[in-house]
């Protein structure tokens, strides 16, 4: 998401409770204000209300959530304070008061967790723990223990966690912290602690709160991982949800020549920070020539940017997203497709079908095949039925004047197709195979200008689309490869779960586009306004 969390009203959410306990029990821990009442930002606060938001049974609303923030902002601290209120406050929902609010208790026996994947890292935060602790929380929890790396209570402890996963599978864990989850990565093992973490909370049906700065696409790290969750959630693939998504970039793209762009940008990243953050000499960082502009969208705008070898970055496909075109019945369009089948091991490919109008290039996510994730997934094919019917469908809906298809593995459906509607389409693929284009083989310099002509719309802004989010994600997905033609896209690796197949539809139904306004087709055919949904 990227749009700014409003709090919670005190009668769903557990975090007012946890807001009081915190300003009664820590002290800031340092800055001007150090050893006065600590008291959190709002933007924090309204944080801590939907993480403890709870339902009309007391059930938490979420088992996880993650917090994507520049760098700066303050999210050490938040992390900080939630350990020491996991550790002593009321988290534990524990009925109503007489205003229907919901009240809490300590956790009986607590383990907190404070992890990250460097000794540094989780050093930062603890040692604002055990500044926090001094003094009112002494005084008010008696045992109370604070020492150099670890913290004990008269029922539990919090402690910092950066060793080997193995040793900590099995653990009783309450709560826990992942700090900094775009440097968790599988070469550090990172994955590796995540997932066990993860399985020791759900024992003893604990709660996590992750935080990160805007992670690489394709290091594959847990905070990337947890942005594919969230963006699944959305779409609603996702049986169950409970994953608080809390992500803010620029709503807008940041002109870095201007000074007042970057720092309306920073300004809306920020927020409340912007009174400890001096942004002038953050611009001084973004205008130096030594700084990686990626690096300075990543850390101070929170921009998600692009893999090294990507083919589109962010900003590029999420400038063209015009959701409020529509798409009318008898407005001419081409077609692209890319099916696939079933597959022995791993996951299938996705089949994918997409639009683009002939008049303005605007591409639009006809429907996305893709194979659910988990016990759904078992045995899953493509449900060839419901593309057939979906093709005839669109046909019906529409002024189809071109259709591209990848008939690998499609090839008899395709050939149905041809017979079926090659006569009615005004630009075809080749005199003897109007819809059939295979992206390989002799075909391969003419995909690759497909591709470029595709990718040059996108970054001249001369093209738009929907914002479907199956579209996105395959384009987003999309590897630069370069072959003995020109350039191309590809999966990450061949056996990768990020799919390209919707890439390469909209590319094909692009280039039916342009080749129809070669052809002068612009005329379009009004048809029936049924409906239809895939």
């Amino acid at each position: 998401m990227n749009e700014k969390l409003g709090p919670l009203p005190p009668d769903q959410t557990l975090g007012y409770r946890i807001l009081d306990w915190c300003r009664d029990n820590l002290v800031q821990p340092d800055g001007e204000h150090q050893g006065e009442r600590f008291v959190f930002t709002d933007e924090q606060a309204a944080f801590v209300t939907h993480f403890y938001g709870v339902d009309d049974r007391g059930e938490f609303t979420y088992r996880r959530a993650v917090l994507s923030r520049p760098k700066g902002w303050g999210k050490s601290p938040l992390l900080a304070a939630l350990c020491c209120a996991e550790l002593l406050g009321p988290v534990v929902y524990d009925g109503r008061d007489k205003h229907g609010e919901p009240i809490g208790r300590p956790q009986p026996s607590p383990l907190v967790q404070l992890a990250a994947v460097s000794e540094d890292q989780t050093a930062n935060t603890y040692d604002l723990v055990k500044e926090m602790l001094t003094g009112p929380a002494e005084r008010n929890h008696p045992g109370l223990d604070v020492g150099l790396t670890r913290t004990y209570s008269a029922t539990g402890k919090l402690v910092q966690v950066t060793s080997n996963s193995k040793s900590r599978e099995g653990q009783r864990t309450t709560f826990a912290v992942l700090d900094e989850t775009h440097l968790w990565t599988p070469a550090n093992g990172g994955d590796r602690l995540a997932s066990v973490i993860r399985r020791n909370l759900a024992k003893m049906d604990g709660r996590s709160v992750e935080t990160t700065n805007a992670f690489v696409p394709g290091e594959e790290s847990v905070a990337e991982k947890s942005a594919e969750a969230a963006q699944k959630a959305r779409e609603g693939k996702l049986r169950r949800n409970g994953l608080l998504y809390d992500h803010v970039e620029p709503p807008f793209e940041v002109d870095k020549t201007s000074e007042r762009s970057i720092l309306e940008a920073l300004e809306y990243v920020y927020g409340d920070a912007k009174a400890w953050i001096n942004f002038q000499r953050i611009i001084e960082e973004i205008w130096d020539p030594s700084t990686d502009p990626q690096d300075s969208d990543r850390f101070y705008f929170n921009m998600i940017t692009a893999a090294t070898d990507s083919w589109l970055s962010q900003p590029e496909w999420l400038g063209c997203q015009d959701s409020e075109k529509a798409i009318e019945p008898g407005d001419a369009i081409t077609l692209g497709f890319d099916g696939s089948r079933s597959r022995v091991r791993g996951v299938t490919d996705a089949t994918a079908l997409i639009g683009c109008r002939v008049s303005d290039g605007h591409l639009f996510q006809i429907a996305v095949w893709e194979q659910p994730e988990g016990p759904a997934g078992e045995g899953w094919q493509v449900p060839t039925a419901e593309v057939l019917a979906a093709v005839e469908e669109t046909f019906e809906r529409y002024n189809v004047v071109g259709f591209y298809a990848d008939p690998a593995k499609w090839e008899g459906h395709i050939s149905t197709w041809e017979a079926k509607y090659g006569s009615r389409l005004q630009v075809k693929s080749s005199a003897g195979h109007p819809i059939e284009w295979w992206m390989t083989g002799g075909r391969a310099s003419l995909t690759v200008r497909a591709l470029e002509i595709l990718h040059n719309a996108i970054t001249d802004r001369e093209m738009t689309h929907d914002g479907s989010f199956a579209l996105t994600r395959h384009m987003l997905n999309a590897r630069r490869r370069v072959g003995r033609t020109g350039i191309t896209i590809a999966k990450e690796h061949p056996s990768s779960l990020r799919k390209i197949d919707a890439a390469i539809a909209a590319t094909l139904a692009f280039k039916a586009r342009m080749d129809a306004l070669a052809a002068g087709v612009t005329q379009t055919k009004k048809k029936s306004r049924r409906l239809y949904r895939f």
